[in-house]
């Protein structure tokens, strides 16, 4: 065009009907070519061209310039000016015909014109009209194909992809394009019922008016409408993609509107502007209203452009034989803005629009209009004959019966497999159907809209559930998938993955990606989590089911969905695990041919897609039978209100099964005519064996049912719980021992069942679950509903024999905060603890609590006599309930002997059956709670792998199974698990296997060893894994409740006793080599060698095999007792001590030193818990002190090694002097009179000299340490006090060993003195010390234990030596002389107040000022800085000139804390520091009141707990009751302060403020509430701690 000249362009605007006047005024302004391409709308208005003309020219330079780029494709590569310009005049011709003739402007020609004429004589000879046109249609057809000749490497814009369109005639809201999709090409008419398809591309919002936009929209309609009623097909017209030929043919572009209802209403108002009226009703039913489909970018985000359609249907019945003409409305020559209209008629000509009216010859045009009366008359007999032949009835469809069977899959219930589902954009009218999605419960759902959350699949599902959203790479950490469930609470709540990022994040590394970006960045993530979503670690493999959701076409064979098919495929090696849920046929046979080209397999039978997304959710919905749920659960609260327990709130309480206060009520279950079905067997299963529901509760209850026994001691636990007089803490613990199998968590949730009106009661179902974790949730129950800090209705909580239950009290109390204003319970633990000694373990226990053992009273028995009786009514065999015929024969070994001999009479011990039942005798005997996954157990007995399984466990093993049951688990996820009826039926199983088939132990465990199928990657390894750890490793302890301690696990102990000794070695040999990483196997391993065989060079090796493992406290102190053992094995014939033996010895020594120093280190640092070493998981928090016990013993060793040695010059009477003098280093070894059995002996001394001289003030410094561990702190779990307490026991025995070697006896002192009379000054000091040694006086630590251990008269005489050292010391006393100087009268007064040695209180105040002047507020001294808080603590009577004194204080506490943290932190986690003194109301040292003191007034007094025991001092601590005493009351200073963030401050005149620590947390309230509250005041090294704590202002 930029060729033309003026004349070109005249000759062009008069073809166009550009009015004559505007043409000739731009002829005359010299319009060319050139000019006319630079051209803008203003431009034209300058030159006085009308606004109607000018859009017209503007439009057709526009259309005319893509076509020129569509000709200059296939110009010839050599061509002469002269032909390039013929094409460009043929192009010229090509736009104006297409204009004045035709709708559609890019393919085809109706008839020549003038113009065409001229074009055609300058183009080459040979080169027709239609070849041209042809190799056009040819090229743009294969260029949409993806078959351009172009490189598809090399082309940015290269697509291959055909996508189908909007379903035809449908009103499908929920359709949407994808930008950039490439739509089938333009052809002309077919069978006339599939549609023809028309695309345009409306002008932008910034080129042209809304107005006109909508003109050009609706006259390209009704053109097209009117070629498609008039040709008799169907057909659909597309605005927002691209229409000129080309590789972007039929490209999706969008179109930017403003509103829709804008074009709908202009649509409706201009049909009879368009249309003759006598037609209208049948126009209005052919063409349809415009659709509005959205556009997705290339990411899957929605875009704000639209692609809109009309569909016109000219059905027979509407157009008969009519034919339809069109007025098109044209721009009237000079005359502005008048418009006349002009009749047309169109009909379909190949794939394009012709007006037949438009020749100006009449003589044609009546021509034609003759023919096609003729041809639309043949069109509307074929039109009807094709309608005929489509309204064949419809198939048969039985998807609805399909989908129901590759849902359930043979299953019962939903509740039997784990559900994936992967799924795209959903339309937001669909969202409703997708409700079943909330029965169902996904384990996880990959999603692929990345604005899901938003207003989509996601946003619509978390309206009701919990939800977490993840992203792939968060599955594939490195993590082992213990740790990866942990963390993303998988199995727990539903695991949202957004694969394609989401719109709303801000990180880039999470924002949605184009298809091409995906798979380079994002595909190697999705493979991995689809291996870790998949694994059989997670669930089975016939416990699976993948669910595709497909609401829209896939047509690209690498998009991400497909790639995520593909991962899927190849984790689960084929596709039976699959099912895909097609919106309709058009996508699934997209969906199908790709998956063939993919994975070449046929998808068909694994698809839904004649079921509308309506009728799968119903049919669904329909497959999940009733609820045995209330709809509306609710929670008691304040006031006998009730609060509802929404589903959300309920599933972030992921580890508590709630009891509701109306469970099991208004249940569809009750109604439904399977009631009686489910009632038989919820009875049946539990009499069997299986654990009590509340639905047994619940049916017991009701008219004509079975009541439930009420055991003897139900009125005891209920009595212990509901007595409001038993607890004054926040949270409070009670336990019930109870051997196994006897019914003690029965009896604890039938408690639960009666409390639940008045407590919140829950249930801690999943045993895996970390106190923290518990803690969180039981706060979320206490305030459910009701943020009143007021009123808190308290929870009942029941756990498990729970690990450290201590620390599940203090992790509950420290999220607490606050939540306890009145000083009543708010929580209380209910913990059901499992013992062989249940009768020991209450007698030990400083808690109140409850027994159950395996012995029925009278009572007991009569009421299950009578129970069997009623169940024989109800139920077919009820002898065959074992579990309940257990107790009703008074677990009777006689009976359970014959019903195993009965059973198992015909069983072959070499069976897949007889090797199942043996492995779980073994491990149901040795290891209480045991079981093994049901999907091992089937795979033992060689049931395999069918999707559609038919052969059961039960019946497999049928009559052996009888003695079995199984039931779900709740661990990482809930499974189904195996194990026996009850424990003494295993053990009866063990018995008749040894007895009967010589089966031994040994041999099972070592089969079970031996057997890889146990430790395939499973559900339920990990717990497996445990329990035959535990088989092997974990002793009996009497601080466990266990009868004895013993040196190895009872496995153990019983293959080393009662069958071959030798087979121990085996045993655990066979163990390290499964459990390879384990550490604690080479460990025991390690043990037995030394202990029991003496072979110290294997057990070293394996003890240094074990350290290699892992490097931590108890693995080294291993290896320091291999030394020890061989120390003590080599020394124990002293009278035949040699050199060499000595020489032995001694390195012997050295080396256990070493690894006991090592193990305290160790100790110290932070330990991390071994990942291999299942039985450590959940350990109690304790601080290893083995390795001083150790070094201990060994020094001791060592030194009664010394003492043995036979010197030959010197009498035995001074021979202890010399071994002494030689160990502290007081007498060289050249002194010795020379012998020849001295030189050898005082040789190995003197080659060991420096390590000799060491041991006594590194014994000396162990005892110190013990000496603190002890007394400045206690046990944070209370079931380690006992142990405590033998630890004490065992460290005083070496103490005392170590004071008869360094400190003379009082009749050698007297015996010295006598020889010596004069002793200097500083000998008297020596002795004066040793002698406080001797009385373990001579440290803080041990001054301050005196205060529970000694008289008035001993303490007296301690105080005289102290004061001794004090006054006489040759320069200026210590630090350590000061401060236990003042520490020994703060005892004496507190033991005896009389006393006159005591000093007075301004004395010692004055002697710990000046320490403190030199040692400030950086000193690690805490004993200093306690000091200061128990003298110098301020009292509401000080004058104002003392109050100077203490304006310091508050630094020093915080002193105090800073000193304490820094040398005890590494106990902190195990131990907590203990309260020796407390404020009293008097002043001086009178007002410091010891826990001797307090502990004498309660322990004077009768307080019996409810099971009529007398309660002990710690129970009496521990429940608050001391705080109730009258007598403590008076004695005792109530100290008023503020509750300020969490904490607690006093504030004294003189502006002193003092921090103090409640001694629980939850003592305090939330909020940072500041309020005046008090307490009593107690002092421990860790600073001063509030007890009892009230606020002032409630009521």
């Amino acid at each position: 065009m930029e060729e033309w000249t003026k004349e070109h362009v005249k000759e062009w605007l008069t073809h166009l009907k550009v009015p004559q006047k505007t043409v000739s005024g731009l002829y005359d302004q010299e319009l060319s070519g050139s000019c006319l391409v630079c051209y803008e709308k203003q431009d034209l208005f300058d030159l006085g061209v009308p606004r109607a003309p000018a859009i017209q020219i503007l439009r057709q330079v526009k259309r005319f310039m893509s076509q020129m780029d569509m000709i200059q494709v296939h110009e010839p590569k050599h061509s002469s000016p002269g032909t390039q310009k013929a094409i460009h005049l043929k192009s010229a011709a090509l736009d104006l015909s297409t204009d004045v003739e035709t709708v559609s402007s890019d393919s085809g020609f109706a008839s020549q014109n003038p113009s065409m004429l001229l074009a055609e004589e300058h183009i080459e000879k040979g080169q027709s009209r239609v070849a041209v046109k042809k190799m056009e249609n040819e090229t743009c057809f294969q260029d949409m194909l993806g078959c351009s000749s172009k490189d598809p490497a090399t082309d940015s814009n290269f697509v291959t992809r055909i996508c189908p369109t909007r379903p035809f005639d449908s009103m499908d809201q929920s359709f949407f394009y994808k930008e950039n999709d490439i739509l089938p090409p333009e052809v002309g008419p077919g069978n006339l019922l599939d549609p023809v398809h028309e695309y345009h591309i409306l002008p932008s919002v910034e080129e042209f008016s809304e107005k006109e936009m909508v003109h050009e929209f609706i006259r390209e309609v009704f053109c097209f409408a009117a070629s498609c009623m008039n040709s008799r097909t169907n057909g659909t017209i597309h605005f927002g993609v691209k229409s000129q030929p080309g590789k972007e043919c039929g490209q999706v572009i969008g179109q930017q509107i403003t509103s829709d209802s804008t074009f709908r209403e202009a649509f409706e108002l201009s049909l009879n502007e368009y249309f003759e009226e006598e037609h209208l009703n049948a126009v209005r039913t052919c063409i349809r209203p415009p659709q509005f489909s959205r556009i997705l970018g290339l990411d899957g985000t929605s875009s704000k452009k639209w692609v809109i359609e009309v569909d016109v249907i000219p059905s027979f019945s509407m157009t008969q034989e009519k034919v339809f003409y069109t007025s098109l409305k044209t721009a009237s020559a000079g005359v502005e803005p008048q418009q006349c209209k002009t009749q047309c008629l169109f009909v379909r000509e190949g794939p394009m629009a012709i007006n037949i009216l438009a020749d100006p010859n009449p003589r044609v045009t009546q021509e034609k209009i003759r023919s096609i009366t003729n041809k639309v008359k043949a069109w509307a007999l074929a039109r009807k004959s094709a309608e005929e032949r489509n309204n064949r009835p419809p198939s048969l469809c039985h998807q609805g019966q399909k989908l129901k069977q590759l849902i359930m899959c043979g299953r019962d219930t939903f509740d039997d497999f784990k559900l994936i589902v992967v799924t795209d954009k959903c339309p937001s009218n669909q969202l409703e159907n997708l409700s079943f999605l909330k029965e169902m419960e996904p384990f996880a759902v990959l999603e692929f809209d990345p604005e899901s959350d938003i207003n989509g699949t996601c946003s619509f599902y978390r309206k009701d559930h919990i939800a977490n959203l993840h992203y792939p790479s968060m599955y594939t950490t490195g993590e082992n998938i213990s740790a990866v469930i942990g963390k993303l609470n998988l199995c727990q709540q539903t695991s949202w993955v957004f694969c394609n990022g989401r719109v709303n994040e801000e990180s880039m590394v999470n924002k949605p990606l184009e298809p091409s970006d995906w798979l380079k960045k994002r595909s190697g993530e999705i493979n991995n989590m689809i291996s870790f979503l998949c694994n059989s670690d997670l669930f089975s493999k016939d416990g699976l089911l993948v669910l595709f959701i497909l609401h829209s076409a896939v047509t690209d064979i690498s998009s991400p969905i497909m790639e995520a098919f593909c991962a899927i495929y190849r984790t689960l090696e084929g596709s039976d695990n699959m099912l895909c849920i097609c919106k309709d046929s058009d996508v699934f046979k997209q969906w199908r041919q790709l998956i063939e080209t993919r994975c070449k397999v046929d998808i068909t039978n694994k698809c839904i897609h004649e079921l509308s997304l309506n009728e799968v959710n119903c049919t669904i919905h329909k497959l999940k039978g009733p609820h045995t749920q209330s709809f509306e659960r609710y929670l008691p609260s304040s006031g006998s209100s009730s609060v509802l327990l929404s589903r959300k709130e309920e599933e972030m309480m992921t580890v508590l099964e709630i009891l509701s206060e109306n469970e099991c009520e208004n249940t569809e279950i009750e109604t439904a005519e399977s009631f009686g079905e489910f009632k038989r067997k919820t009875e049946e299963e539990y009499y069997r064996g299986g654990r009590v529901t509340w639905w047994n509760f619940y049916l017991s209850e009701r008219p004509g049912c079975l009541p439930f026994i009420k055991r003897d001691k139900y009125k005891d636990l209920y009595d212990l719980i509901t007595c409001p007089e038993s607890f004054t803490s926040t949270c409070v613990m009670v336990n019930l021992f109870h051997h196994p199998g006897c019914g003690g968590t029965t009896l604890a949730m039938h408690v639960l069942w009666s409390l639940r009106t008045k407590f919140r009661c829950a249930v801690v179902h999943n045993s895996m679950a970390l106190n923290k974790e518990v803690a969180v949730q039981v706060q979320k129950l206490l305030t459910c509903g009701n943020q009143d800090q007021s009123a808190y209705t308290p929870v009942l909580l029941l756990v498990d024999n729970w690990n450290d239950l201590g620390d599940l009290k203090q992790s509950i109390l420290n999220v607490l905060v606050g939540r306890n204003p009145q000083n009543t319970p708010t929580i209380i633990i209910l913990n059901c603890e499992r013992s062989q000694f249940p009768s020991e373990c209450s007698r030990k226990s400083h808690i109140g609590n409850v027994v159950i053992t395996n012995k029925l009273s009278a009572t007991e028995q009569r009421l299950f006599s009578e129970k069997l009786k009623q169940l024989k009514e109800h139920h077919m065999k009820p002898e065959t309930f074992y579990a309940f015929m257990i107790m009703t024969k008074n677990f009777s070994e006689p009976y359970i002997t014959n019903l195993v001999k009965n059973t198992l009479k015909d069983l072959d011990e070499t069976s897949q059956n007889g090797r199942l039942i043996s492995f779980l005798a073994l491990l149901n005997t040795y290891v209480d709670g045991s079981y093994m996954s049901l999907s091992l157990c089937e795979e033992l007995v060689g049931i395999g792998f069918e999707f559609w399984k038919k052969e059961t466990l039960e019946n497999k093993m049928n009559p052996y199974f009888t003695l079995l049951i199984s039931f779900p688990v709740e661990e990482h996820g809930t499974y189904k698990a195996v194990r026996f009826l009850h424990g003494m039926i295993a053990r009866s199983c063990l018995d008749l296997f040894t007895q009967k088939h010589t089966l031994s132990h040994g041999e099972i465990i070592i089969d079970m060893l031996h057997c890889d199928l146990l430790y395939k990657t499973r559900m339920g390894k990990d717990s497996l894994v445990q329990n035959i750890q535990s088989m092997l490793l974990k002793r009996n302890r009497k601080e466990e409740g266990d009868d004895k301690d013993t040196l190895f696990s009872p496995l153990i102990e019983h293959i080393y006793n009662d069958e071959i000794p030798d087979k121990v070695k085996e045993v655990l040999e066979r163990a390290t080599l499964r459990f390879e990483k384990s550490a604690t196997l080479p460990q025991a391993l390690a043990r037995h060698f030394y202990l029991k065989v003496k072979d110290f060079t294997l057990s070293l090796q394996w003890a240094k095999d074990a350290l290699d493992k892992t490097s931590n406290s108890y693995i080294a102190d291993t290896l320091g007792q291999v030394y020890k053992s061989q120390l003590k094995e080599e020394s124990s014939h002293l009278e035949d001590l040699s050199p060499e033996v000595l020489d032995k010895c001694l390195k012997l020594a050295s080396k256990a030193i070493d690894a006991f120093r090592h193990s305290q280190n160790l100790a110290v640092q932070e330990e991390s818990v071994d990942p291999n070493d299942l039985l450590d998981r959940k350990r109690q928090q304790t601080y290893n002190m083995s390795g001083y016990n150790g070094e201990s013993e060994v020094i001791l060793n060592v030194l009664q090694v010394i003492q043995g040695i036979p010197l030959s010059t010197i009498s035995e009477r001074h021979k202890k002097d010399v071994i002494l003098q030689i160990l502290k280093g007081n007498l060289q070894m050249s002194s010795f009179q020379n012998s020849e059995t001295n030189d050898n002996f005082i040789a190995v001394l003197r080659d060991h000299e420096t390590f000799l001289v060491s041991l006594q003030p590194r014994l000396k410094a162990i005892f110190c340490v013990f000496e603190e561990y002890f007394t400045y702190m206690k046990p944070r779990s209370m079931e380690r006090e006992s142990f405590d307490s033998r630890s004490k026991s065992k460290v005083l025995e070496c103490f005392k060993k170590y004071i008869q070697i360094f400190c003379p006896s009082g009749e050698e002192k007297t015996k010295e003195k006598s020889t010596r009379p004069k002793l200097s000054l500083g000998q008297e000091l020596v002795d004066q010390r040793l002698y406080l040694e001797s009385k373990r006086a001579d440290t803080f630590a041990g001054i301050l234990q005196l205060l529970y251990d000694k008289n008035g008269i001993e303490m007296e005489k301690i105080l005289e030596k102290l004061q001794f050292i004090f006054s006489n010391a040759a320069c200026k006393s210590s630090k350590s002389d000061i401060v236990n100087f003042i520490l020994a009268n703060i005892v004496l007064h507190s033991i005896k107040p009389t006393s006159k040695l005591v000093r007075k209180h301004e004395e010692l105040v004055s002697h710990v000022n000046g320490v403190l002047r030199n040692e400030g507020t950086n000193s690690r001294l805490t004993e200093l800085y306690y000091l200061l808080m128990l003298l110098m603590w301020p009292t509401r009577g000080s004058d104002p000139v003392d109050l100077a004194t203490y304006q310091n204080i508050s630094a020093y506490v915080t002193s105090a804390k800073r000193s304490y943290k820094l040398r005890f932190s590494h106990m902190m986690q195990a131990r907590s520091p203990i309260s020796h003194f407390f404020l009293g109301k008097s002043t001086g040292l009178k007002q410091i009141v010891s826990k001797r003191r307090l502990d004498q007034i309660v322990t004077s007094k009768h307080y019996p707990t409810l099971s009529g025991q007398t309660c002990r001092a710690h129970y009496l601590w521990q429940s608050g009751v001391v705080w109730k005493d009258p007598d403590v009351q008076k004695m005792l200073l109530r100290v008023k302060g503020k509750s300020e963030s969490r904490g607690i401050y006093v504030h004294y005149p003189g502006n002193v403020k003092i921090p103090v620590r409640p001694v629980y947390l939850g003592d305090i309230r939330s909020g940072g509430s500041q309020e005046i509250v008090s307490f009593y005041l107690g002092f421990s090294m860790e600073g001063p701690v509030a007890y009892d704590i009230k606020y002032e202002n409630d009521p």
